[in-house]
This record gives C-alpha cells, sequence and structure tokens, in this order.
C-alpha cells in the first residue's frame, strides 16, 4: 500500500481524474476507518477497521456513470483490496492453535517393519494361589486297583529270601547295635544320606569305613569337613553330603542331645533329609510308620502296574497311600526296593525264583510286565527250556 511524506498510510488514487470518477459514484470513503500509531514509538503496525457492508451496498457503480470504464476499475480495485484487508484482519485476529504433532510409530511404506514377537501381558488369575495348590490325598481314601493282592503276594514270596542289596547294604542292615539304641538310630540316619543317588554295596563301604573311624555323634561332630569327606570318597555328592552331615551332627548334638528326631516331620527340617528318607528312618529308627518312603524303584514299578499315576515319587507315595493298608506300610519299601533291584541288576537270579515259586506263570508274567526280557534273559542264562516249560504245563 502506497505510503504519503508523512510516512501515514493511505489510498490515495493514481490519477486526478479518476479520484473525481470515484467521487461522483457515491464511494463513501468513510468506511476506511484508519488507527495509527506512531512509527518511531516501538508499538505495532497500524491495525486497519472496515465497515464491510457499506463498502458492499454502495461501492457499485450505475450503468449511467460518465467515464465508466475507470471507475470499474478502480471499484473493482477498491473491493478487491478490502476484500484483502478483511482476510488480513480475520488472520490476525485469529487465535493460533497448538497443534500437538502425533509421532506415527508406522514404518514407512518402502521399509519394512522389523519383526518382533509381542509380549504377553501378565494378567491377574482369577483363581487364588491356594485354590491352585495340589490337594492332598487322604490314606485309605483311593480305591485299590484290581487284583493288586495276588500281585503283593507274588512279590513277597520272591523276596522272601532277603537276598537283594539293599538286604545286605541298606539303612536297616548296616547300623551297629552294640553301642546303643542311640548310636543305633545316628548310624540309621547316616546310612539314609549317604544312600541318595548312591548304590548300595558303595553306601555299605562307606559306613562300615565311618564305623572303623567311629561313627559316633559326638566323634562325628569332632571329624573336621575334609577327613569325612575323605571317609566317604566313593559316595556320590560326597562335598554336599559332607556339609550335610556336619550340620546335621551340629543340630542333634545341641538341640537333641546326640539322640535324632523322633518324627519325620521333624527329621525333614534337617539339611539333605527329604520326605523319603524321614520316613524311612522313622520306620527303621523308631519303629513307626506314619508315611511310606518311596524310591524311584517304587516309583516306576507301580506306574508300570497301573497301581499309581504319577510324574514324581512324591506324588507316589501320596496315591499309594491313598489305598494300601495302613498295616503293609512299615513292609513297602523294603519288599519293593528289593524286588526292583533283583529285576534290574539280578536277572538271573529273579528268573530262578519266579520258575520254582508256586505261581511260576503269574511270577514270570510279572517280570515281562515290570521289563525284563524273558526269551532274550531266558537264553542268556539257559533257562529256555524251563521258562517254556512253564507255559506249556
Amino acid at each position: 500500500m502506497p505510503k504519503t511524506r508523512s510516512g501515514r498510510n493511505t489510498w490515495l488514487p493514481s490519477r486526478p481524474s479518476e479520484q473525481n470518477v470515484i467521487t461522483s459514484s457515491k464511494i463513501d470513503f468513510s468506511v476506511f476507518a484508519y488507527s495509527f500509531k506512531g512509527p518511531d514509538n516501538g508499538e505495532s503496525k497500524p491495525s486497519i477497521k472496515t465497515d464491510t457492508s457499506k463498502v458492499k451496498n454502495e461501492a457499485t457503480l450505475p450503468p449511467s456513470t460518465p467515464n465508466r470504464s475507470g471507475a470499474l476499475n478502480n471499484a473493482a480495485e477498491a473491493k478487491s483490496k478490502i476484500k484483502q484487508e478483511e482476510t488480513n484482519q480475520n488472520v490476525m485476529s485469529t487465535p493460533k492453535r497448538s497443534v500437538s504433532r502425533k509421532v506415527s510409530t508406522k514404518s514407512k511404506s518402502n521399509n519394512k517393519p522389523k519383526a518382533t514377537t509381542p509380549k504377553r501381558k501378565k494378567t491377574p488369575s482369577l483363581t487364588s494361589s491356594s485354590s491352585r495348590k495340589r490337594q492332598r490325598i487322604e490314606p485309605g481314601s483311593l480305591t485299590p486297583p484290581k487284583n493288586w493282592e495276588a500281585t503283593y503276594a507274588i512279590v513277597e514270596e520272591l523276596r522272601s529270601d532277603r537276598t537283594a542289596p539293599l538286604d545286605s547294604d541298606g539303612g536297616e542292615a548296616l547300623p551297629e547295635t552294640h553301642l546303643g539304641k542311640k548310636v543305633y538310630r545316628f548310624q540309621v540316619l547316616i546310612a539314609l544320606m549317604l544312600s541318595s543317588q548312591t548304590k548300595d554295596a558303595v553306601v555299605g563301604d562307606a559306613i562300615r569305613g565311618l564305623q572303623k573311624h567311629g561313627l559316633t555323634p559326638e566323634n562325628i561332630h569332632k571329624t573336621d569337613p575334609e577327613t569325612l569327606n575323605r571317609l566317604i570318597f566313593k559316595v556320590g555328592f560326597r562335598n554336599n553330603k559332607t556339609k550335610f552331615i556336619k550340620n546335621t551332627v551340629e543340630i542333634l548334638v545341641n538341640e537333641y542331645d546326640g539322640d535324632i528326631p523322633a518324627t519325620a516331620d521333624d527329621m525333614m527340617r534337617l539339611p539333605g533329609i527329604g520326605p523319603k528318607m524321614a520316613y524311612i528312618i522313622e520306620n527303621v529308627a523308631w519303629g513307626i510308620s506314619s508315611g511310606i518312603g518311596v524310591d524311584t524303584h517304587m516309583h516306576r514299578i507301580f506306574n508300570v502296574l497301573n497301581w499309581v499315576k504319577s510324574k514324581t515319587p512324591e506324588q507316589t507315595r501320596e496315591q499309594l497311600e491313598g489305598w494300601l493298608p495302613k498295616e503293609r506300610w512299615s513292609e513297602v519299601n523294603m519288599l519293593w526296593v528289593g524286588f526292583g533291584q533283583e529285576s534290574q541288576q539280578q536277572k538271573e537270579k529273579i528268573l530262578n525264583k519266579a520258575l520254582a515259586c508256586s505261581k511260576p506263570i503269574e511270577a514270570l508274567g510279572l517280570l515281562k510286565e515290570v521289563g525284563v526280557d524273558l526269551k532274550k534273559e531266558g537264553k542268556k542264562f539257559g533257562l529256555e527250556e524251563r521258562i517254556e516249560g512253564v507255559y506249556n504245563m
């Protein structure tokens, strides 16, 4: 927009003749209201207030106006400037909106997104932790399997000679009886602690070596860990067992006057003692059977016979206690562990006993069911004819 010499903004026509024409065309220039502030006072530029209603109504030229082309041009210019000023004013008066840019997480079309595995959100469970716990099977609450007594009787007959490794090197056979009941119970505890993941023959050698050294609570309490570790050198996991025995003896001397706890629950509080050991120790040392000690042989055989359906020896124990009469709890471990040892380690002997028992067909069938290959083992030990003769009777 042109300026005057004074520096103020104004609108002036370019030619005097056009000014006369516009004046005669009844354009009211009072619609342009100018407000000015001093140019040198550091304030903002002048704002223009326009009454556009008059311009729209009056800025039209009649067709009879002389010099019509010039007037029309100037009127068009005025109208366009008014629209421009109106637009500028609207822009200046419109408040700026704060635009928050949303950052897109989508990758561009020309870039392939990386394959990522979405993480699952942890959702709170609807069931409480107590309801997820496996309920304990109460003794006598389960239905016994069919014909279990007949099978049980066969094993009793096969184990009547007590010649399995367990019978000579187990926790019941090894302890010394002449040193008193307290020492006897202590040696039962130590024998069972050494038996974990170790063959009975190795346990027997270790216990006999400890007995020569002096297998009493007081003497083992005085024995340094290095000497004790050397005495049980062939036993599996001897380093851990050395620590367990030393810590256990410390507790027995200080809290039980050198004796062992009288219940399985208290024994399980000792280092390295689990349910299987605790129930066997309780049975052998104190003559009490509050539970059944189940080892890997029993766990395997009872699942094969469909007497239980379990994944761990502890589950086997609970299910077995659920139906087996309590008067048999004290003998079941010695009976079936010995049968398992013979059917795996002493196959010739167990085959001969099966052939000579009162029910050889049932005994051979039981051995076959628990994994003994009758044809292979019969041929190996020269028992083929006898086995075939039993089935041809």
